[in-house]
């Protein structure tokens, strides 16, 4: 019933049917066994399941549904998260005589257990914030991990070590977020986070692309409720104006802010530079800079199906 390759000696055993070793194998929960589909025989028993057991023997609706085991194994922890802590007693047969308590801790979570997941707590209480996916909290939790084991970034905020490293997970996945937007859901200034992002760069010898101006597009205009002409001609204007050298030095989320005004300035939805610069987090002077940087050359920026609702020689010059 247990096999193992031949040519590896510490691969581990394979549960599989004798009669049928290519079938595959189905799991009964209940009874904890492992069965063969085509001829019924048990190959294994006592499977051990190890996730959360999410029964309740409480009749009591209102209460919260207990789980009497607690969460399932996170490999992230040294201990694998699957120590035992023993809550206070609230009744008499809780103490003794000298009102100390009969029951306590045997072992307790390592410190360094401890501060990571207060850390991953943190990390996932941000991402519920701006609404990011499992997938880059998991990142997330594995790059502070790394960072916390080689003890790279000593005197460092954990805070401030778990923001950067969310804002590299969000770089790494190509869905980027601004600093000013992980640190508006975070307790750590714009310039700390800045600091460890560059050391754990650095640290961990990895590195991340490079922003571009539609990598926000899509979303500035989404929560400025810009249809689809205005945003597509912005991401036009936007690549156009790099790729004829006309924003030197500009961070891609300035552009891209111009762009967007520019764009929605010829449109019929316009837009004012307080509500483009809300929304991408950037003052309205900078978008003002960028702008007047673009704007001799409007007519070469905009795609040549663009639906002008203002003509180019009406737009602002700021």
């Amino acid at each position: 019933m247990f096999s193992s390759s031949s040519g590896d000696a510490l691969a581990l055993p394979r549960v599989q049917c004798p009669n049928h070793p290519e079938a595959i194998l189905v799991e009964d929960y209940r009874a904890g066994d492992m069965i063969c589909p085509e001829c019924g025989l048990v190959v294994g028993d006592r499977v051990i399941d190890v996730g959360s057991e999410w029964r309740t023997f409480s009749n009591e609706k209102a209460l919260k549904d207990p789980s009497r085991v607690g969460d399932a194994q996170n490999p992230l922890l040294n201990g694998g998260d699957l120590t035992t802590m023993i809550s206070k007693g609230t009744g008499a047969a809780s103490f003794d005589e000298f009102g100390n308590s009969k029951y306590q801790n045997r072992r307790t979570m390592s410190s360094s257990d401890r501060a990571m997941l207060n850390a991953f707590k943190e990390i996932s209480t941000m991402a519920d914030r701006i609404n990011l996916p499992r997938n880059i909290i998991d990142r997330t939790n594995n790059l502070f991990k790394q960072v916390y084991e080689q003890k790279s970034l000593k005197g460092r905020a954990n805070d401030a070590i778990a923001s950067a490293c969310l804002y590299i997970a969000c770089r790494q996945e190509g869905v980027p977020r601004t600093f000013k937007e992980i640190c508006a859901v975070s307790r750590i200034s714009k310039k700390e986070i800045g600091r460890c992002f560059k050391l754990i760069l650095k640290a961990l010898e990895t590195s991340v692309d490079l922003i571009t101006t539609g990598d926000f597009m899509s979303r500035f205009c989404s929560n400025l409720g810009l249809p689809k002409q205005v945003q597509m001609a912005a991401t036009y204007i936007a690549r156009k104006a790099v790729e004829l050298d006309l924003v030197p030095g500009r961070s891609p989320i300035s552009v891209a802010a111009a762009a967007i005004y520019m764009a929605s300035q010829a449109s019929a939805e316009k837009k004012t530079q307080k509500e483009i610069g809300d929304i991408a987090g950037v003052a309205d002077v900078t978008i003002r800079q960028s702008y007047r940087l673009i704007y001799p050359r409007a007519a070469e920026l905009f795609p040549p199906d663009f639906k002008f609702d203002t003509p180019v020689d009406k737009l602002p010059q700021l």
